[in-house]
């Protein structure tokens, strides 16, 4: 795989799994809890994510297959997905919606936090349109890689997740998801054009 398609798929991913607008949902299903608790949690549900996120990598397609769904139309699928994400970045209505989702419990590792607010429908679908864009299983290697590296991020930002949202505050978080929300919607509609490509209605 090479340094810019690897580039383009860490952006994706970055985008799709959101790091810097779960962080505040962290540190608040973690509230009141002791550091080694909140420590356990954060690297329990990036855990559980990677393993769900690697299975969709390797196997998706053949899923699909199975299902007999072409790659092209999961990429248009995908990408029209894609794009109604961005729309609720842009408009504020994915953290209301995460926030909904994010009901106190004991251990939130597992749910909400590794599914589906890491490891949901967007994330899964990412990582299906990039492996598939592979042939080769090295690049599957690469793509599950990138996505290891962007929960190793995640991780970080859990652990550190009271001075990051002390830093950047509601505002800059509002600023980031947005800035985030454009550069989706852009990337979503090259997975469509892709998709159209791919069956002659695209040049």
């Amino acid at each position: 795989m090479n340094l810019t398609l690897m580039v383009t798929e860490f952006v994706t991913l970055f985008v799709i799994i959101d790091p810097i607008g779960l962080t505040p949902l962290f540190a608040a299903l973690t509230q009141g809890m002791a550091a080694a608790q909140r420590r356990a949690i954060a690297i329990r549900a990036c855990l559980i994510a990677a393993l769900i996120l690697a299975l969709f990598t390797f196997l998706g397609e053949a899923v699909l297959g199975f299902v007999g769904i072409s790659m092209p139309a999961f990429r248009i699928a995908g990408g029209i997905l894609l794009f109604l994400t961005a729309l609720e970045m842009l408009f504020e209505k994915r953290t209301k919606r995460r926030e909904d989702q994010a009901d106190e419990r004991p251990d939130p590792s597992v749910f909400p936090l590794g599914i589906p607010l890491i490891a949901g429908p967007g994330s899964i679908a990412t990582v299906i349109l990039l492996a598939g864009e592979h042939e080769a299983l090295t690049g599957r290697l690469g793509t599950w890689l990138v996505t290891v590296s962007v929960l190793a991020i995640m991780l970080v930002m859990f652990l550190g997740a009271g001075l990051l949202q002390r830093a950047l505050g509601k505002t800059g978080i509002n600023v980031v998801t947005r800035l985030l929300g454009m550069l989706l919607a852009a990337l979503s509609v090259q997975f469509v054009l892709d998709g159209l490509r791919a069956f002659g209605f695209a040049g």
